[in-house]
């Protein structure tokens, strides 16, 4: 069910995979969202730009800012159609061996209404998990995967205390909210970690409603802790390793967050030595263009945010990188400056290749940032995730 390392697009066994769980899920019934993704997964992969566009099917939807409330928020929100729990991190040896990591649960609707049958099995959620892990100095990236339907114990969320799980990969929470364990173990790699807030949760956009397009609904619910601390182990190819660092954990959920025409996005959530993180998105037309709806944010070292608009930062690509083995170009090194804080930064990936060949298909890594700010020289690390270049 899952694969250790990332595999040319002809060998990719995941698409029947998605489709048997579908059908699975859905039992006799279907839907019109239900019959997209099976549509999808029939090709060689699933385009994220169908999985998050189109038509709501009676999911509800992002529309205006609304008030958050904790520790409900950490669980799962039925009502809309896809949620992620996404966890980034850049983490270290007392000797200086650099890793990267990301672990995400996904949960997707495949339907807005509640099962037919009344049984243990019945359910129209699948949940989705990716496990990836850069080992800087081996030059080498891991990425497995993992799909259990939301049902029978084999995934979902709970409170007081919060855990989202994926058979045995899960994300728990102490009842303060600030404090998080992660577990995640497949073939070479396994983590486990302990996260701390070293800051309080940011809102992201308007009070935490976060706009992916200009028509109404496309947009999601976004918040972020921005400053993990992070410590634990990292166990690879059998070598057990004690690492600390720092981690990035987002929380999205959204029926419908791409328009026409929107192709994907570039992501960045960097970490700077002085204290301060940035984190900005350039959604992307078809057309390779960045959308104006693009945006962000900048937190100070007491945690206190600021957004960004389009017109407050500038992003240049600097590289590009073409994938030997699915023939996606991405971008490889960027300028970033945003002016009005005299920041100017230079962000270049620790590997090239972090391209997580999986259902699909997207570039996520980690990164190392330089530059100054106000004239004076800043560093840090960060991750940085692109969508939607391998997309038919």
């Amino acid at each position: 069910m899952s694969r250790l390392r990332p595999t040319p697009r002809k060998r990719n066994p995941i698409p029947p995979l998605v489709a048997g769980l579908a059908l699975s899920l859905l039992g006799c019934s279907y839907s019109e969202t239900a019959d997209e993704v099976l549509e999808a997964a029939r090709g060689s992969r699933l385009e994220l730009s169908r999985l998050l566009s189109g038509d709501a099917g009676g999911f509800a939807r992002a529309v205006e800012p609304r008030p958050f409330d904790f520790p409900r928020d950490h669980g799962a929100h039925p009502d809309f159609r896809t949620e992620w729990w996404y966890l980034t991190g850049n983490v270290a040896t007392d000797t200086g061996r650099r890793f990267g990591y990301q672990f995400t649960i996904f949960r997707n609707a495949v339907a807005a209404d509640s099962p037919a049958r009344v049984s243990n099995w019945a359910t129209r959620q699948i949940y989705m998990g990716h496990l990836a892990l850069t080992d800087v100095e081996g030059r080498r990236l891991h990425a497995v995967e993992r799909f259990a339907r939301g049902a029978a114990g084999l995934a979902g969320t709970e409170l007081d205390p919060f855990r989202v799980w994926l058979e045995d990969w899960r994300l728990s929470g102490a009842e303060s909210g600030e404090t998080f364990r992660l577990a995640a173990a497949s073939g070479a790699i396994d983590l486990e970690l302990e996260l701390v807030a070293a800051k309080p949760l940011v809102l992201q956009g308007d009070a935490g409603l976060s706009r992916k397009g200009r028509r109404p609904g496309n947009a999601s619910y976004y918040y972020a802790f921005t400053r993990l601390d992070t410590a634990g182990r990292i166990r690879l190819d059998g070598a057990e390793l004690d690492v600390r660092g720092s981690s990035w954990l987002d929380r999205e959920w959204s029926t419908s967050a791409l328009e026409p025409g929107q192709r994907g996005w570039d992501w960045f959530a960097l970490q700077l030595d002085d204290g301060t993180e940035l984190m900005v998105y350039q959604m992307r037309r078809a057309d390779g263009r960045a959308d104006p709806v693009s945006s962000g944010s900048r937190i100070d070292a007491e945690g206190s945010k600021a957004a960004l608009s389009w017109d407050d930062f500038q992003l240049e690509v600097l590289d590009w990188w073409t994938s030997p083995a699915s023939g996606a170009r991405y971008p490889s090194g960027w300028r970033l400056a945003v002016p009005d804080d005299r920041l100017a930064l230079r962000i270049e990936p620790l590997l090239r290749d972090q391209e997580l060949r999986l259902s699909v298909l997207y570039w996520e890594g980690a990164v190392r940032v330089t530059g100054s700010r106000a004239g004076k020289p800043v560093s840090g690390t960060g991750y940085v995730e692109l969508t939607g270049y391998g997309d038919r």
